[in-house]
């Protein structure tokens, strides 16, 4: 080949290149900010080799966001997440049975408004209040004078929103002890068990569970699993799952997940609290839709009974970084 046609050609391989390099950094270009960081790592290595400028940093993933904080976290750390629209999750220890501490009432919820599907119970049954009813802790029940009557759907509210104890109890006695784990494992939910009434260790029917969690036990992913049922209405029907959202809208907990959420995302949860325990699992609605989360801690270093104790600290922060992870900037 004589000297001028091979300047031609080596003229024309430049060209070639420059044309595939023009090529590539306008599919670059198209490329959304959020879909170039989810590239797979060997297409980002091999950036620099396609004429590409390789991107030094990316999103954060959950990962990067929660790692840190359970990490931090002096006691034991379970974590589910998955946002119900994408399917993206994280999960850590997810499947390690946990105490539910007050958590577990969610489960015993859905058995009552499951017999009262099937028609074992009448949510509209009046129940009095007796001396013998009334047990220490939360709620505002222990209170008040005996006699006082209500309907098993406002004891149910009281349960869930105030996790009134002796609301619980209540329930727990028009439904039976053994019920709702019976209903969860048949569910799918074989970890998520109510072992006795609240302060009522002689009444257990897991005397074992009931020694290691104390009043429930569960995991992070089945929370998470029964909350996502319960999000898409397929707990007990659709109407039931409605109304069970409901109670759990008006949790009054501020000190959990509703405490560093950004503006405009709602939540729908539970929490618990003992010494050692602090749990808290529902439903966030980002902007970019709902979110299933649950955080569940033991043998936390931390038992205070304040606003800053750090399990109930734990559960706020990854509330907040998920939230945010989930919620795209104004605009984007």
């Amino acid at each position: 080949m004589g000297e001028d046609s091979k300047a031609m050609c080596r003229s024309a391989g430049r060209k070639m290149d420059e044309l595939t390099r023009l090529k590539l950094r306008a599919i670059q270009m198209r490329i959304s900010r959020r879909q170039f960081a989810g590239l797979s790592t060997a297409v980002l290595f091999s950036a620099p080799m396609l004429g590409l400028p390789a991107r030094a940093a990316t999103e954060a993933t959950l990962s990067d966001r929660l790692k840190p904080l359970i990490t931090a976290h002096k006691g034991k750390v379970a974590v589910a997440v998955k946002h119900l629209t994408t399917g993206e999750e994280f999960y850590h220890q997810a499947d390690a049975p946990m105490p539910t501490a007050s958590l577990i009432k969610v489960a015993v919820m859905v058995e009552a408004y499951r017999q009262a599907k099937e028609g074992q119970l009448d949510l509209d049954r009046k129940l009095t209040l007796r001396k013998e009813d009334q047990v220490p802790g939360s709620g505002i029940l222990t209170q008040l004078t005996p006699g006082l009557t209500l309907t098993l759907r406002d004891a149910i509210h009281l349960m869930i929103s105030l996790s009134d104890n002796t609301a619980t109890n209540m329930v727990v006695d028009q439904i039976g002890v053994g019920a709702t784990a019976a209903t969860m494992e048949r569910l799918g939910y074989p970890h998520t068990k109510l072992h006795a009434k609240v302060f009522r260790r002689d009444t257990s029917v897991f005397p074992e569970r009931s020694r290691q969690f104390g009043l429930g036990s569960t995991t992070a992913r089945e929370t998470v699993r029964l909350f996502e049922a319960l999000e898409k209405r397929q707990l007990v029907s659709p109407e039931a799952s409605a109304a069970m959202l409901g109670h759990l809208r008006a949790t009054d907990a501020p000190f959990k997940f509703p405490r560093f959420l950004p503006s405009g995302v709602r939540v729908a949860f539970k929490g618990g609290s003992v010494n050692a325990a602090r749990t808290a699992a529902g439903i966030l609605y980002t902007r970019s839709g709902p979110v299933a989360l649950s955080v569940l801690t033991d043998q936390n270093e931390d038992q205070r009974w304040s606003a800053d104790n750090a399990g109930d600290l734990l559960s706020a922060e990854i509330a907040r970084e998920v939230a945010q992870h989930f919620t795209p900037a104004a605009g984007g």
